[in-house]
């Protein structure tokens, strides 16, 4: 027997198991973020509801001092602040199962549902946080004069990007990574985020010749960027863009943390309807951690 749906009412089915349902969102939401692989995800078992504060110990610096035989040592007491990462963001849904789209359907719906609104979620968080999180790399580490010993390298500044073809987009790859070691970032564990655009340039740029990879397979025919100069290099389409320029993200795993949980997932009665809401909220925070370790370029494609 069919049933009328008003406008506007819900037309999707299945079945709701919150654990279940949780599980799978957070699964899938790690599967397309771009901050699962960039960032310090050591943090999130502390996370339990909004507003919950981490604290995060920090390395403190010790001083190196010369040495002559018999000379009494100085002693130091290494201290350095905590930082805090503040869980003080959230993302929520709420949708609801009608109960006779439930009786009548005999599809389970539950992977679609959860792959659905953990993309929406990925979309949502990650253009939060990399807007973000590209404001706040050293000042040696981006603008037309970045380096923190050459001074002159230039990762390309707003109205003044620095326009990638296919011949210069290696060389400028190559640029990032000597910012990075001049301010001492890590040599393994690197990353750069680049929008599609600039990921197809480096596909038809000279590394398309697998023997430039360091691989057996040609990037051009596999399609994957892989890593370039100690850069695992990922696509996004959540990096701030402004008209035609894109702002860029390269640096360490240690440059920031980013922690998320799905605190809340839940099925309650509709009041105004025999159906039941599904709502569930995931909660997140971010903190920038060593500035020296990321770094900012503007481009344009």
């Amino acid at each position: 027997m069919a049933y009328l749906v008003s406008a506007g009412g819900p037309q999707y089915t299945g079945n709701f198991i919150p654990e279940i349902w949780a599980g799978k969102l957070v699964e899938h939401f790690y599967d397309g973020t771009v901050l699962a692989s960039i960032s310090n995800t050591d943090y999130e078992g502390s996370i339990k509801n909004h507003g919950d504060t981490v604290n995060i110990r920090t390395m403190p610096t010790l001083e190196i001092h010369d040495y002559v035989k018999g000379m009494p040592l100085e002693v130091q007491t290494p201290d350095s602040p905590k930082i805090q990462l503040l869980i003080d963001k959230g993302k929520y849904f709420s949708a609801i199962e009608d109960d006779v789209d439930k009786v009548q359907s005999d599809i389970d719906l539950m992977n679609a549902w959860s792959r659905d609104a953990s993309e929406r979620m990925k979309i949502t968080i990650d253009t939060q946080v990399l807007a973000n999180i590209v404001t706040e790399v050293s000042a040696y580490n981006e603008g037309s004069t970045a380096g923190r010993i050459s001074g002159n390298i230039n990762l390309g500044v707003a109205s003044t990007p620095v326009a990638l073809t296919k011949t210069n987009i290696l060389d400028y790859i190559v640029d990032m990574g000597t910012v990075l070691d001049e301010a001492n970032a890590p040599e393994g564990d690197r990353f750069l985020v680049l929008p599609a655009k600039a990921v197809g340039l480096i596909k038809k740029s000279d590394l398309k010749d697998a023997s430039l990879a360091g691989d057996g397979t040609s990037i051009m025919r596999n399609g994957r960027v892989g890593a370039i100069d100690r850069f695992t290099i990922y696509s996004s389409h959540n990096l701030p863009k402004s008209g035609s320029e894109y702002d860029i993200i390269a640096g360490h795993k240690m440059g920031f943390t980013f922690a998320s949980q799905m605190t809340k997932m839940e099925t309650i009665q509709s009041t105004t309807t025999f159906g039941h809401i599904i709502r569930g909220l995931q909660v997140f925070g971010y903190k920038t951690i060593k500035p020296e370790a990321l770094a900012r370029g503007v481009i344009t494609a």
